[in-house]
């Protein structure tokens, strides 16, 4: 990621310091609040597809340095309901900022930050990238509330999975690049392009994702193995070992989906690597790494064209 990064150092540096004035305010707790989590680190990876894909198509204006702080913020924002909403206590290596100062702080920061990331996109002053945030930002919100109602539903089929996961996260990432090429006042094949790139790049993200849950390092990911399954996800590695397991193994992991219980992590980890589920899943998010790949040659060649593919083949070929 430090190399991927070096293509645009200064722009993604300009990133930082602009989050950082971003969240000023004269309300101590949403300062407090908002960079604790900022402050965590992370992959930066969705305004670093901003920074990139503006660059590939040229170079990066101050609009794109704007946008990218925008796509952090609303999925910064994200992170905090989330850990609201699954209880989640680790996230990052660190408790998470609800575990931290509470729910209710947790929940009205994070409604700070989108309404940050419209106040910065209506000083961009262009109807085209603020109606499309609006319906991504929708979008987003529409996944989140599909995972809660199927949260412990063993009975998810992976069409079901597959919409979740980009509404919920892939849909962002296609927002940085097709946003980033709107800014850059690219033709609409060039953003469709670009949204196709992002969309089949965050899709193979979520799946890797789900499959580091259940043979992922905990210390490398900063959050505990099983996590998914606590909350009752039925993710790609679980329906494919409910579809291909013994009929003992598939009422273990119905039971637990059901349930929301993680206590027998370890028999439904040997039960998905029996049936071949990991290898499944890495498989279909290796589809989608290929997908994202084959639009991407269609941009100019060149360092940022590069750094794009880096992050693509990181995307799955990662442990955290």
């Amino acid at each position: 990621m430090q190399q991927i990064r070096a293509t645009v150092a200064t722009e993604f540096e300009l990133v930082n310091q602009l989050i950082v004035e971003q969240l000023q305010s004269d309300v101590p707790m949403v300062e407090n609040v908002g960079h604790y989590i900022v402050d965590a680190g992370g992959k930066r990876l969705r305004p670093l597809l901003v920074l990139l894909s503006a660059a590939a198509l040229g170079d990066c204006s101050p609009s794109h340095i704007k946008f990218a702080a925008v796509i952090e913020f609303i999925h910064t924002a994200t992170l905090l309901h989330d850990d609201v909403v699954d209880i989640s206590e680790l996230r990052r290596g660190r408790p998470t900022a609800n575990a931290e100062f509470g729910n209710a702080p947790s929940v009205l920061v994070g409604d700070f930050l989108y309404t940050r990331a419209f106040q910065l996109m209506v000083q961009l002053a262009d109807m085209d990238i603020l109606a499309h945030m609006a319906d991504t930002t929708n979008t987003i919100a529409e996944g989140e509330v599909l995972q809660l109602v199927r949260a412990g539903r063993p009975d998810t089929t992976e069409t079901q999975y597959l919409d979740v996961i980009t509404r919920k996260t892939a849909i962002l990432f296609a927002a940085a690049c097709y946003g980033a090429a709107t800014v850059s006042a690219a033709d609409e094949s060039t953003r469709q392009t670009l949204h196709g790139f992002g969309l089949n790049l965050g899709i193979a993200f979520q799946i890797v994702d789900d499959v580091l849950d259940y043979e992922g390092d905990p210390v490398a990911m900063g959050k505990n193995v099983g996590d998914d399954l606590a909350e009752g996800k039925a993710t790609l590695p679980l329906i494919h070992a409910m579809r291909e397991g013994t009929e003992t193994e598939r009422e273990l992991i119905r039971t637990a989906i059901a349930q929301k219980d993680a206590s027998r992590i370890d028999d439904i980890v040997a039960a998905v690597r029996r049936c071949g589920s990991l290898a499944y899943a890495s498989e279909q998010a290796k589809q989608y790494h290929d997908r994202a790949l084959a639009l991407l040659m269609q941009l100019p060649a060149g360092k940022s064209r590069t750094a794009l593919e880096n992050i693509t083949h990181l995307s799955i070929h990662r442990d955290h």
